[in-house]
């Protein structure tokens, strides 16, 4: 399947790509990133029955790598980090009086690397064509969400020690609003792809 896919990324199928132009708009791409990342980590919905509501975030972090591919992409999640380490409130559970390295650096530190390491590993499935139909993108949502907790559910054990119930903590309670996201995070990217063929057909 990969290997009859072009290595091209939806962002780069569509706008200016070649000179001053491509520049222009990977520099609002990344501008506009950071801002969607910045307002979907404080999207939480609520699911009927479960006391844990659904954050945007990370539906957030693993389609803008897709759709921008592992260059733009890296640049994007860490250009997000830097503004939420200079102490603007833009991350899920940060406050006015919670931000900058002192909230990263505390139970939700281990999740922000992994966001990075996913943005990258998502950005390069995307280059391979696994968000261009709803299967892969599916799977390319697992690798994505699998390499965001790893990195998160080590430093919580880390943190407040392995005898703690950490899979409870930082796992089990989101897997719910990650099914829902990936399915729509599998409908959506294919969804764009399907219009850019129509719109160049």
């Amino acid at each position: 399947m990969a290997n009859s896919m072009t290595d091209r990324v939806l962002v780069e199928a569509v706008l200016p790509s070649q000179g001053a132009q491509l520049r222009i708009k990977q520099a609002v791409l990344v501008v506009l990133g950071i801002a969607a990342l910045a307002v979907m980590a404080k999207i939480k919905v609520p699911v009927p029955g479960s006391p844990v509501a659904i954050g945007m975030g990370t539906f957030a972090v693993l389609s803008i790598a897709a759709a921008y591919g592992p260059r733009l992409g890296l640049t994007t999640i860490l250009g997000y980090m830097l503004v939420g380490a200079l102490g603007f409130d833009i991350f899920q559970s940060s406050t006015a009086e919670l931000t900058g390295l002192t909230y990263m650096t505390g139970s939700t530190g281990g999740y922000l690397v992994g966001y990075v390491v996913a943005t990258l590993a998502m950005g390069l499935l995307a280059q391979r064509g696994w968000d261009r139909s709803a299967g892969w993108m599916a799977a390319a949502m697992v690798v994505g969400n699998a390499l965001i907790y790893v990195p998160g559910l080590v430093w919580l054990g880390q943190l407040y020690g392995w005898d703690q119930p950490i899979l409870a903590w930082g796992l089990t309670p989101f897997l719910l609003g990650d099914a829902l996201k990936l399915g729509l995070a599998a409908i959506i990217l294919p969804g764009l792809w399907a219009l850019v063929g129509r719109a160049r057909g």
